[in-house]
């Protein structure tokens, strides 16, 4: 840190937000903030912002940026699922038919905190029982909201996305990288 630039203080335990910002070429510090993220009594796109602040809140840094996905079928949110029985089930329910993904962030800079929600739409192809078996078998949708991960193997799952894919990965790194270069937070 010779450069005396403070780091970007990403208060998230997930790999995929980190190698975005990474990508990008922000000096990172991770610092997962100690909160549940327990189902609270709120439509799926209020519960993102809700838990995306209580991240940030969680965190002390200047810069600090914390973010929460959650997939939204109808009006239900389906969240990380507890087994792979639970993943089977959700990529039943999510076969053949689209689904929303909300991504909120909250961004605290050294003058204001920006608290915003994206949204796109996630189109899935019908799946069939073996494909179904075979993502679940892989594990990866074990740690990811609504059972299944764009980026990874899931990306045989999708037919289409409406909107910005990285907010399906769990981060509108547009918009981010945009609003920190507004206030002069570059890489």
């Amino acid at each position: 840190m010779g450069s005396g630039k403070p780091p970007l203080i990403l208060a998230s335990g997930s790999p995929r937000r980190k190698a975005l910002l990474e990508a990008l070429g922000y000096p990172i510090r991770v610092a997962v903030p100690g909160v549940e993220e327990e189902d609270l009594p709120l439509p799926p796109k209020a519960l993102a912002q809700a838990l995306a602040r209580r991240k940030g809140e969680a965190v002390q840094g200047e810069w600090v940026l914390a973010a929460d996905t959650v997939v939204d079928l109808d009006g239900e949110v389906l969240g990380k699922p507890k087994d792979p029985e639970e993943n089977r089930l959700f990529l039943r329910r999510l076969s053949g038919r689209p689904h929303l993904v909300h991504t909120a962030f909250y961004l605290r800079t050294p003058k204001e905190v920006v608290e915003e929600v994206h949204t796109a739409k996630v189109f899935f192809r019908p799946l069939s029982e073996e494909e179904i078996a075979w993502y679940v078998g892989s594990g990866e949708g074990l740690d990811k909201a609504g059972g299944y991960g764009a980026q990874g193997l899931g990306m045989a799952l999708l037919e289409r996305v409406e909107g910005d894919f990285y907010t399906v990965v769990g981060l509108p790194v547009s918009r981010v990288f945009a609003l920190l270069w507004a206030r002069g937070f570059r890489p």
